[in-house]
């Protein structure tokens, strides 16, 4: 079961280990300089020992230094650990760019569940909750690839027909829930700016409240599909937005 499982796309992101330093923001591509090595205060992120792993590369594109992905028939991400409350941190906003769609992806269906652009969240949370389906599911995982999988993951996906908007929910597991935030081919081959509430999304996928975000990932994977994609990805921050003031405050 586990075996299928991680083979036909579990892309949740583990949790980041002690030795990992989580920020109160995330460290931008534009800071670094064009080159082979790993932007500054991301690590490579790998999904299974049996996918392919994609290519990730800084590069110059329109005088600013952005992350290139190039997938083929691959699957694994970079991973930048956290430590953020999302009430309060609750804008995420980035820049990416789709040159084309990965023609046989469908993220409703677990044997086509491929993105061109994935941004992937990972939230702490009280594991106890977990019923017995995610908490079996989550043992697999772990004995299977030695990584704890969080409490809940919250993706933000490039699908080629659901409706931006569409909470798309993962095969495997109720704690992973994907939101569509471009869909079609529209828009394909210009960089895209894109702000979504993660506090709001949460709470509509998940119907609870999120707790404290731990890690932030991009994956660009085509592994289900077996197809071949490029895609860049810019800088990415997350905006604090002011606590509304109570009635006790305001006398």
């Amino acid at each position: 079961m586990i075996f299928a499982a991680l083979l036909t796309g579990c892309a949740a992101l583990p949790d980041t280990s002690p030795e990992q330093v989580a920020l109160p923001y995330v460290h931008t591509f534009s800071a670094n300089t064009a080159s082979d090595n790993l932007p500054t205060g991301w690590r490579p992120w790998g999904v299974s020992r049996f996918k392919r792993p994609t290519e990730y590369r800084l590069i110059q594109e329109d005088g600013r230094t952005v992350v290139r992905a190039r997938a083929t028939a691959s699957a694994s991400g970079l991973i930048h650990p956290l430590d953020l409350d999302p009430s309060v941190y609750r804008l995420l906003h980035w820049h990416w760019k789709v040159d084309e769609l990965i023609a046989k992806a469908d993220n409703t269906q677990k044997h086509t569940e491929d993105s061109p652009v994935r941004l992937v969240i990972s939230f702490d949370g009280d594991m106890e909750k977990l019923d017995f389906g995610d908490r079996m599911f989550f043992d697999q995982v772990k004995a299977f690839t030695g990584q704890q999988l969080p409490y809940a993951t919250l993706m933000y996906i490039w699908e080629n027909r659901a409706a931006k908007g569409t909470v798309i929910a993962n095969r495997h597991s109720s704690r992973i829930k994907m939101v569509v935030a471009e869909s079609g081919r529209e828009k394909l081959g210009a960089w895209q700016e894109q702000t979504h509430d993660i506090y709001a999304d949460f709470r509509r996928a998940f119907g609870e409240e999120p707790g404290r975000i731990t890690a932030i990932g991009i994956m660009t994977d085509t592994d289900n599909t077996g197809e071949n994609v490029h895609a860049y990805y810019g800088d990415i921050t997350f905006k604090r937005v002011a606590r509304p003031r109570s009635v006790v405050d305001s006398d």
